[in-house]
């Protein structure tokens, strides 16, 4: 396993009474992608926003244990909750570009921490738009409404966004289930060639992408931590009776 990036001990998440994640220890490794699957229900997307604290944003969340990222732990007080968003972005299920045009979408998260108009700005425009594969079917059109794109545009159009604030890990929950698959072929591509320099955390209920795009792999079961392992591992020598279940699609 690479070095971890991030370290995840004894996690647990509570919604209201309802005890989602189950004391979770697991670390997610620097650069590549990891996969968090599991069936409908197990606390996969719960996993994923507890790294950058979008969890705690549920009425009613109660949250105990640590994670650290680069050896400092999100929870600790006095934690700059921005900062942490900053450096962990998330791209969602559905497309959310905001209500402006393509440029100003990519713009935004520079302007807020202190970016100012100019060329540097135009330079981490384009630069966002080609990582995320973009930029040659927009760059004519950079004033118009982001609402005016494709749907499979606008998920990449979000991914640009997120790159633009330079974040060190990209936090992706479903990201292609919403669109057609030329589309989500598409988002797989530019995350494939991002996690070379990206620390990927993708929650997928699809086991063939996960097999297309994971170098690990965390098996969540009604929010326990069954088996985390390199891919090619996981698929093929399963340690739990469980995780051969769920890839002989016995459930979920």
């Amino acid at each position: 396993m690479l070095e971890p990036q991030i370290k995840i001990q004894n996690l647990n998440v509570f919604y209201g009474e309802h005890h989602v994640l189950k004391d979770i220890t697991v670390d997610i490794p620097e650069k590549g992608i990891t996969a968090i699957i599991g069936p409908s229900g197990c606390g996969k997307s719960t996993l994923l926003k507890s790294l950058n604290r979008l969890a705690e944003l549920v009425d009613g969340v109660r949250v105990s244990g640590k994670v650290q990222v680069d050896g400092v732990n999100v929870f600790d007080n006095g934690i700059d909750v921005t900062d942490i968003r900053k450096r962990m972005g998330l791209i969602a299920q559905i497309p959310n570009p905001l209500p402006m045009s393509i440029y100003d979408n990519i713009a935004y998260g520079p302007r807020i921490h202190g970016v100012k108009n100019g060329t540097g700005l135009d330079q981490t425009v384009e630069y966002c738009l080609q990582a995320a594969g973009l930029w040659s079917e927009v760059k004519g059109r950079l004033k118009e409404p982001a609402s005016k794109l494709s749907v499979g545009q606008q998920q990449r159009l979000c991914l640009a966004r997120a790159l633009a604030v330079e974040p060190e890990v990209l936090l992706c929950d479903e990201p292609t289930s919403a669109l057609d698959p030329v589309s989500a072929r598409n988002i797989e591509m530019q995350l494939l060639n991002l996690k070379k320099d990206y620390t990927i955390v993708f929650v997928t209920h699809v086991l063939r992408q996960a097999r297309r795009l994971a170098d690990y792999v965390i098996f969540l079961y009604l929010g326990e931590l069954v088996e985390h392992r390199p891919s090619e591992e996981f698929f093929t020598q399963p340690n739990d009776p469980r995780t051969k279940a769920y890839i002989e699609g016995s459930f979920g």
